[in-house]
């Protein structure tokens, strides 16, 4: 986990809780800076260490940009709050967050997003199409859900794990995005990733397509993924996201209360 200069912790709070803390509401820090939150809408978990698979994510109410690594509210897979807090969690946060964190040890970061790229991309037949570089580093990344309804059924969940199966990332059908991490920085790279995909797939719409050439799609998967030259993981751990902690220290320190 990359590191961030450390506020004073609460007594109560291991070191560990304690980092990923900083680093969850970094994450909601710079949704907001990014603009692709959804006024209290979405969310980011992350889960704490231990057998008992705790997840910290957000106080349903707050808008990201005042979140803080002490307001995260900690629960468990039942939906039980560990500790106090005085405020709830979205009960639709919970029902995907609980889903993923239960049945994928490597997926220590749930990042879910309703931008209008993302819900846009969502709605279209053909999902994301491999129109450029962007997108073709993320293509072979991406499952995708059918849409159910608002997510407050508990039923839905082996559904939507089965059909993450192991990708980092997710098309919500008709709803929004989903990326998964090892660490919070790699689920927010790879949506920074997949939500720059997004966009420049809708603001190509307006003209004729133009798709590259099958030799360079094949080139690219080549060059992306597990174990080639190009990881979105490693990319995300050693270079951008200490870049945007640096970013977040100097323009807004503040979730670091």
């Amino acid at each position: 986990m990359s590191s961030v200069a450390t506020a004073v912790k609460p007594v109560t709070c291991s070191d560990a809780e304690w980092q990923l803390r900083l680093n969850l509401a970094a994450a909601y820090r710079l949704v907001a800076r990014f603009g692709w939150d959804d006024l209290t809408g979405t969310h980011i978990s992350v889960r704490v260490p231990g057998p008992e698979h705790h997840f910290l994510i957000n106080p349903f109410g707050m808008l990201f940009d005042e979140i803080t690594a002490s307001s995260l509210v900690k629960i468990d897979l039942a939906g039980n709050t560990i500790g106090t807090s005085n405020w709830p969690v979205n009960p639709a946060g919970f029902t995907i967050h609980s889903a993923i964190h239960a049945a994928r040890e490597d997926a220590q970061c749930v990042l879910h997003l309703h931008t209008r790229a993302g819900m846009a991309v969502s709605s279209q037949k053909q999902g994301l199409l491999p129109l450029n570089q962007r997108s073709l580093t993320m293509i072979n990344e991406i499952a995708y859900h059918e849409y159910e309804g608002v997510a407050l059924d508990h039923d839905e969940r082996p559904r939507l794990v089965a059909d993450l199966g192991d990708k980092r990332a997710m098309i919500l059908r008709n709803h929004g995005t989903l990326t998964v991490g090892e660490t919070v920085g790699v689920a927010f790279v790879t949506m920074y990733f997949l939500e720059t995909a997004c966009q420049v797939q809708i603001a190509a719409l307006s003209g004729e397509l133009h798709y590259p050439p099958q030799a360079a799609r094949d080139a690219v998967a080549r060059t992306t993924g597990a174990g080639r030259e190009f990881q979105i993981a490693k990319y995300a751990e050693e270079n951008a996201w200490p870049a945007l902690l640096r970013r977040l220290d100097r323009l807004d320190p503040g979730y670091k209360a």
